[in-house]
């Protein structure tokens, strides 16, 4: 019955002796949200164009044409900043041809604009470029140190010229690095997913590609969509799945194959790092780049990235549920016709009324529902949709109530659905068994796979929770490690820390007092989540 969470992905496994414990976790409370910049490499790579005044002049246009107020925060370089060989103190030096003026010019430039500054430079002998310029492995402090004095406020580390030392080994010596410091500095981790970053990174990096480089054409993105859209359950705030940067507005794409990029790319909570040359990107393009509708979906502070309800045919459907009860839904086709593509509220988890308002996010038309959504979508298009509740809502009952018997308002789970009083179980619904934390069962709960995330609309009505939570045993003692997390609308009420499968039941209990929804979460602990089934047992709510 126990099983191993397997990713559809064609990877380097990392052993399990190398995975970081919980108690290496980077807790550096940075990139609470997916990052939004700029990266030059999509559209300059190393060619002499990318220069100081490129990257001032990209500063600018973040101001000029809204990009800042929509959200866009980081001037990121990319490989080819650096000369060829570090000075005589090991010290690497910017190119004097490109960044006459340095470094740290180029970074208080940027943050004199409200913005932040990004450095590149990889976790081996040598970066990516075939110039081979220094990299950062055994010098992991010395520039750390270095980017830290230029005001650096983002570090992309890639993974060329390794010579074969272990990644988590590498990435982890340079999150160390980085903490030393005392600056707060987003750490972007590029292996490429060659070992199973999923499994280890969320405790060295605050976000970590999952794929080889994105190209600009629709089969490159089509590749590293259906690549990265599996890897849900392993992201959460400040630790997030990188398909790579945007190519939006880099011409080998149309409009609309640019509009499912982005859309994509926003419901799986991914990083949005602009590509392009901003000096010469159409309007259309740079209109998708400023759809806030979208971005809020990338940006929305629940942190839960979009997972794939059902697929066929070249059409998918892709839920994202949201902090504030909505959840967003993602039509995608990608044929070379349209499609008309169909679901439910049931489907997309989104439960508790008796109709819904839905805003198409492209379009910005409404119209309601009481169940059916659908829609007909054009070749290589998306339609994204904004589901709300409207109508009469379910509220619990006075007085003590399980909530396996009250109806789930969101619900995300890291393998098939949750389950109501019983365990979590295979992929079908309905097919998990008597919940058991320890040799306990229990006859009422929630059965889940990390990563979950449930919310109940309670209305204010309601003052406490209270639960037995563990690992079920259906999961081996020795694989399993969660937390389980209660939150009262956006405050933290609750805190399981880590629970094994050799854990016994711990009891929870939080005061929600005033608060319009109870939030149920379940994490991994920092080891990926194989056989991280989970049990909210006897979960009993309190309201009058």
């Amino acid at each position: 019955m126990s099983r191993k969470f397997v990713v559809a992905l064609s990877v380097v496994t990392t052993t399990l002796a190398l995975v970081s414990t919980p108690a290496q976790a980077l807790e550096n409370d940075l990139a609470l949200t997916p990052p939004m910049g700029f990266n030059n490499w999509n559209t300059t790579h190393c060619r002499a164009e990318f220069n100081e005044a490129m990257v001032l002049a990209t500063a600018d246009t973040f101001v000029s044409k809204g990009l800042k107020d929509a959200g866009y925060t980081y001037v990121n370089l990319d490989d080819c900043w650096a000369k060829p060989q570090r000075n005589a103190q090991g010290d690497l030096e910017p190119d004097p041809v490109r960044f006459p003026r340095g470094i740290k010019y180029v970074a208080d430039y940027v943050h004199s604009k409200g913005l932040k500054f990004g450095i590149y430079t990889s976790a081996g002998t040598k970066t990516c470029d075939t110039l081979g310029f220094p990299g950062g492995l055994n010098n992991e402090q010395r520039d750390a140190n270095l980017f830290a004095s230029w005001g650096v406020d983002y570090l992309k580390y890639d993974n060329c010229n390794n010579q074969g030392v272990d990644a988590v080994q590498r990435y982890t010596k340079m999150r160390d690095a980085l903490k030393a410091t005392g600056r707060p500095i987003v750490f972007s981790i590029c292996e490429w997913g060659e070992n199973s970053p999923w499994n280890w990174a969320q405790n060295v990096g605050n976000s970590w590609r999952t794929t080889g480089d994105i190209s600009d054409n629709w089969s490159s993105m089509l590749g590293i969509f259906k690549r990265n859209l599996s890897l849900a359950p392993y992201a959460k705030p400040g630790a997030w799945n990188d398909p790579d940067m945007l190519e939006v507005g880099n011409g080998g794409m149309t409009t609309a194959e640019y509009r499912s990029h982005f859309s994509l790319w926003s419901m799986m909570s991914a990083p949005l790092l602009i590509g392009a040359n901003l000096s010469n990107i159409s309007a259309e393009n740079f209109q998708t780049l400023l759809n806030k509708d979208v971005i809020a979906l990338d940006q929305d502070p629940r942190g839960v990235q979009g997972r794939q309800v059902k697929a066929s045919g070249g059409t998918y459907v892709i839920a994202k549920p949201l902090t504030n009860g909505d959840v967003a839904v993602a039509l995608f086709n990608e044929n070379g016709s349209a499609a008309t593509i169909s679901t439910t509220t049931a489907e997309i988890g989104i439960g508790g009324a008796s109709q819904y308002g839905l805003k198409d996010l492209w379009s910005k038309a409404t119209s309601t529902t009481t169940s059916a959504i659908s829609a007909s979508v054009p070749a290589h298009g998306t339609v994204v949709y904004r589901v709300s509740k409207q109508g009469t809502l379910s509220v619990p009952p006075n007085g003590r109530t399980s909530i396996s018997d009250l109806p789930t308002e969101t619900w995300s789970n890291g393998w098939g659905p949750i389950e109501k009083d019983r365990s979590n179980g295979e992929q079908p619904a309905g097919d998990g068994r008597t919940l058991t934390i320890n040799g306990t069962t229990f006859g009422k709960g929630i059965g889940t796979h990390a990563r979950s995330d449930l919310t109940y609309y309670v209305d204010g009505r309601c003052s406490r929770f209270e639960a037995t939570v563990g690992v079920d045993d259906e999961s081996p003692s020795n694989r399993a490690s969660v937390v389980f997390e209660v939150y009262a609308g956006t405050r933290k009420v609750a805190d399981s820390g880590v629970l094994t499968g050799a854990s016994a039941g711990k009891q929870l209990s939080a005061d929600i007092s005033g608060a319009q929804r109870l939030r149920l979460v379940v994490s991994n602990a920092g080891d990926g989540i194989d056989y991280d089934h989970a049990d909210w047992a006897d979960p009993i709510i309190t309201c009058s």
